[in-house]
């Protein structure tokens, strides 16, 4: 593939790059539709991405349709097929500047202005369509082959929620339209899975216009959600987690000692109590160390294991809510681990064994990323290396493959995050380690060691699920709602054949109620057929008990299985027996 950079070269693309470089010219292409279109279009950013491309436009008043987005793709083919020639030329600063004003580029000439006196800006042409851009691009328009139109949503210039509120275009391209058949049938797929849409059909959970970003648990979803915690109870009571619970509201100070005010305030929430400024929490962090510093501790008591399920709330905007995906409220499976310098490598090696397990109950695969010191950060040099080393330490030790992830840590420590994949492919930013030398010494924690000194103990701040909302919604995507038996709302639906049956349907209703299995007696005046249509379909029961006149005389039930759609007649005791295994075991 050959490609023209911004200084006027040809050259052939490093493979590496060309996928990148294909979709930016696509953006480029998309931009000159659009402006054939709607020729007051004002263009601010149009990058490419890892799933394709968009460009933010300022349309004025008007709001794109389905028809006009399929309007833009069909005027893009024009262009590809017209062959433009895609030339580039710099410019100084201010001769852009004038450059963009004459075409009535705002938002180019603004983002210009903030370029350093100095800087000579980079144009990119084609057929008469002017674009500021570094470039590389592809020579000519035909070099664009198989390309889609994806959707649109709102952006705000900058990403600052006082600026305007731009239309985003996505789209997407491949070198080759087999390629690009493959990702969007990938596509259709992830929307038939999609946990907003799953949801509302399961009755798992809402979002309301009261409170959005802020789901609410039905009673479905408030029994899977609950499934999900039971085993986190279980698994860290038996790793030597004590379970703790931390107040939702804590003033200012607080926060300023943590170092959460200075560094994250324009993401939470604050409120007047007594005239003072309090704030709803962000993290359970700071909760958690008040906790440890409730009390002396030895160094024989270390590593000490706080868990805690709590509820936080951070500012979203809007325009970047999602499902249960991003919220402004949702719990944090938090644990804090108090340790030793000594301990560091060791208890960093339990949380990965702990994660892991958890990732491989579900069958996820997951990768794992290594984030350094970011620019914005607290404490000295000396303990951020001491950190960066333990947190590499141990994931040598485990023999563990990583990413590096440089300046990316949070602001306190460096961190480790485990990136899962689904069952399509995709991945998802769920558990993290980080260590932390500052939260100890911004709130002077001590313990006592074998010398009787007093010394800083140092924080692992981790989580397995990550939010359990988010969980949720990833776990319904990767199930399509059809999740395991343990973790199911439902995990069995009783049908009577008819009313002459619903004395037995009752019995065996009662008899798995009673034995902790969650099961709901289907007692509508309904043909049979059309009840198994929908615990199977819709609400995606594992089982279903379909009891007619000689199940209810023989004490046997016939087990519809929801995977296979085949139904298999059996003694009720011993399906009492295969459903008490697959739970306890979690299978």
């Amino acid at each position: 593939m050959k490609v023209i950079y911004n200084d006027g070269t040809v050259a052939e693309c490093p493979k590496e790059d060309e996928l990148d470089v294909l979709r930016h010219t696509a953006a480029h292409i998309m931009a000159q539709a659009i402006k054939r279109l709607w020729p007051h279009a004002d263009f601010a950013y149009g990058p490419a991405t890892d799933k394709g491309f968009y460009y933010d436009v300022d349309l004025g008043d008007t709001k794109l349709t389905e028809e006009d987005l399929l309007a833009i793709e069909t005027e893009m083919k024009k262009i590809v097929k017209e062959n433009l020639p895609i030339k580039t030329y710099t410019l100084p600063r201010e001769e852009a500047i004038k450059h963009m004003e004459e075409m009535e580029e705002s938002y180019k000439v603004e983002h210009i202005g903030d370029l350093a006196p100095e800087a000579k800006i980079s144009f990119y042409e084609q057929g008469g369509y002017v674009d500021m851009c570094v470039g590389p691009h592809l020579t000519y328009t035909k070099g664009l082959k198989a390309f889609k139109i994806t959707g649109q949503s709102g952006a705000y210039w900058k990403a600052d929620k006082d600026n305007k509120m731009l239309t985003r275009v996505y789209g997407t391209a491949f070198p080759t339209q087999q390629e690009l058949d493959d990702y969007l049938k990938l596509l259709e797929e992830a929307e038939r899975r999609d946990h907003r849409k799953i949801g509302k059909e399961m009755h798992l959970f809402m979002l309301k216009d009261e409170g959005p970003g802020f789901p609410f648990f039905l009673p479905k979803g408030t029994a899977l959600k609950n499934a999900l915690i039971d085993y986190w109870r279980e698994i860290h009571y038996r790793e030597d987690y004590v379970e703790i619970s931390t107040p939702l509201i804590m003033n200012k100070q607080l926060w300023e000692t943590s170092g959460h005010w200075e560094h994250y305030k324009d993401n939470m929430y604050s409120t007047m109590i007594d005239e003072e400024v309090y704030c709803i929490k962000p993290m359970n962090c700071p909760g958690g160390v008040m906790v440890y510093a409730s009390q002396p501790h030895s160094y024989r008591e270390l590593p000490l294991r706080y868990g805690e399920l709590g509820l936080v709330h951070r500012h979203e905007l809007k325009g970047a809510l999602h499902g249960l995906f991003r919220v402004r409220c949702f719990t944090q499976d938090d644990a804090h681990i108090f340790m030793t310098k000594e301990q560091i490598t060791d208890e960093i090696v339990n949380v990965v064994h702990l994660i892991n397990e958890v990732y491989s109950k579900f069958g996820f695969n997951y990768f794992v990323e290594l984030s350094t010191r970011p620019e914005d950060s607290m404490g000295s040099d000396e303990d951020w290396e001491t950190a960066i080393n333990g947190l590499k330490g141990a994931l040598e030790k485990l023999g563990m493959d990583y990413i590096l992830n440089e300046g990316d840590g949070a602001f306190y420590g460096p961190k480790i995050d485990f990136h899962l994949e689904d069952c399509l492919g995709r991945t998802w930013q769920c558990g993290t380690i980080q260590l932390d030398f500052q939260m100890p010494i911004n709130f002077d924690l001590e313990y006592i060691d074998n010398q009787g000194q007093p010394q800083k103990p140092i924080m692992i701040h981790r989580v397995c699920y990550g939010s359990i909302e988010r969980f949720v919604g990833i776990l319904t995507e990767h199930f399509a709602g059809k999740f395991p038996v343990w973790l199911a709302p439902t995990q069995v639906k009783v049908i009577p054949v008819s009313d002459k049956t619903m004395e037995y349907s009752t019995a065996v209703y009662e008899k798995l109620k009673a034995l902790g299995v969650r099961v709901e007696l289907d007692e509508r005046n309904e043909k049979v057929g059309y009840k198994i249509r929908e615990a199977q379909q819709v609400d995606r029961v594992p089982y279903m008990l379909i009891l007619g006149p000689q199940e209810s005389e023989s004490n046997m039930v016939s087990v519809r299985n929801r995977d296979t759609g085949e139904t298999e007649t059996m003694a009720l005791d011993d399906f009492i027996s295969k459903i008490q295994k697959e739970i306890a075991e979690r299978i």
